[in-house]
């Protein structure tokens, strides 16, 4: 019997077709961990932040202040996830022509995507801060929470902000590295970013005065500083890659209009997506929040953090079939692109669906070390990790099945239809069940769940169907 992914090989070298770079001579498994390795730690170290940001400000407080605080650091989990609106739009337009370029052996594309998209992260950050600066109160009285987590909320958020053009900068820059199959770069930048913001958001809070004693408001500092430091960090690394595909030329920094509209041209539909899912998140938030059980948005909040233990890894493995998908496709294998997204996909499912059975198995146990103590966000919190095992293989076929098509630059499909599902799972039956005053916490999260399968099917069939293989980038 022939050794798993021996086939793939097989078909790999039957076609012809090897991938330069760090990935040459590397068999497609190996292409696929060397590319994911990197990521998975890195997304490792983003769980634990969110995870210390979550212990910080459950320790802050006992009793109602507590309940308030967590709702309000529930608020400013989504609120950061709008910074991926604009931010993530450029890194998916970067990312998709860089690694075009490199699978053609196009260095000076790549050089140029490199450098216009760093003004295009750095833009986009600038247009994330203000328009959160402006909205941030509509947005915290919408959703309904009470004054005093309304008045954390403000405290967070209003620093939080200031974070969006380093993080921008730092997406794109990241983006483009990963599009030339450096992911080891990447993870260097955000280890930096992690360990500021944890040791200098403890500081900030629990240490002595002047550096601490700033409360939720110094969580939000801690992160600042940290993408500030990370982004430093990439501009050196970058500077010294003189050798390597990508690296800082002077010339690449002029604006240059063509290569501008080819990033927006990929990125715009993506934002367009990001932008609905997060306006239609944000009513969900609305409903969460307005339901009659104290500290529901803390327990949501609680819920996802551990669910993001198996769907950041999978977000790893997604980095790789969208790298190796655009590489492929640049290089002239529209095959090889189908057998690194397939091959992707397997891993996800069967990595994803085993953490959901842990969950399952240990959930009191997770809630417990998320917030000690709070049998309040226990008893609500617990339940959600079942529908939550139950759906990760769904969740695992959308995130690699989304990604990769954006990674060939087919984000109008993936905008199309994601807003599609989401709307009315997330809007429409949403509305109806609170209308009938039949909602839940858990009701909820089997809506968004049901959202999760439909995706799951849609994305399974466009795949299949394969006209996402011919969009140009």
């Amino acid at each position: 019997m022939s050794k798993p992914g021996a086939s793939v090989e097989a078909n790999q070298r039957a076609t012809g077709v090897q991938l330069g770079g760090r990935l040459q001579g590397l068999s497609l498994p190996r292409q696929v961990l060397f590319l994911a390795f990197w990521p998975l730690l890195e997304q490792v170290l983003t769980f634990f932040v969110g995870f210390t940001d979550l212990i910080i400000a459950g320790r802050m407080a006992g009793g109602v202040d507590r309940v308030a605080i967590l709702d309000a650091m529930g608020l400013g989990g989504y609120v950061a996830w709008f910074f991926n609106i604009l931010q993530g739009a450029v890194a998916t337009g970067v990312m998709a022509l860089v690694s075009r370029a490199t699978g053609g052996g196009d260095e000076t594309l790549a050089n140029r995507a490199l450098g216009q998209g760093l003004w295009l992260g750095i833009a986009a950050g600038c247009a994330t801060w203000v328009i959160l600066w402006l909205g941030i109160g509509p947005l915290v009285q919408w959703v309904g929470l009470t004054p005093t987590a309304a008045s954390y909320a403000h405290d967070f958020l209003h620093t939080l902000a200031i974070s969006a053009p380093f993080s921008g900068a730092l997406f794109a820059i990241n983006a483009a590295l990963r599009g030339s199959g450096d992911t080891r770069t990447p993870f260097l930048s955000m280890i930096v970013v992690n360990v500021v913001n944890t040791a200098l958001s403890w500081t900030f809070v629990f240490g002595p005065a002047p550096l601490g004693g700033h409360g939720i408001e110094g969580i939000a500092r801690g992160t600042v500083v940290g993408w500030i430091t990370g982004l430093l960090t990439t501009l050196m690394l970058v500077g010294r890659r003189a050798n390597d595909t990508l690296h800082w030329q002077k010339r690449f920094l002029k604006p240059d209009p063509t290569t501008l509209g080819r990033i927006i041209k990929v990125g715009l539909p993506q934002s367009v997506e990001i932008a609905g899912m997060w306006m239609i998140h944000a009513f969900s938030i609305r409903v969460i929040a307005g339901l009659g059980d104290q500290g529901a948005l803390g327990a949501h909040i609680l819920a996802i953090r551990v669910e993001s233990m198996s769907f950041l890894p999978g977000f790893a493995i997604a980095t790789a079939a969208a790298t190796l998908c655009g590489q492929y496709l640049g290089a002239g294998s529209r095959e090889m692109a189908v057998k690194s997204v397939r091959l992707c996909w397997k891993y996800a499912v069967i990595l994803m669906g085993s953490m959901g059975l842990f969950f399952a198995l240990y959930r009191h146990e997770l809630i417990a070390w998320m917030a000690p103590g709070s049998e309040l966000h226990a008893s609500l919190a617990a339940p959600l990790l079942i529908i939550c095992a139950i759906t990760q293989p769904f969740f695992a076929t959308c995130i690699i099945l989304k990604t990769s098509m954006r990674g060939a630059g087919a984000t109008p499909i993936v905008m199309r239809w994601s807003f599609a599902s989401l709307f009315f799972y997330r809007v429409a039956v949403l509305s109806i069940l609170a209308q009938l005053h039949l909602t839940t916490l858990t009701l909820v999260w089997i809506v968004l769940s049901l959202d999760l399968l439909t995706q799951a099917f849609i994305f399974t069939r466009l795949h299949l169907q394969g006209k996402w293989l011919h969009y140009k980038v």
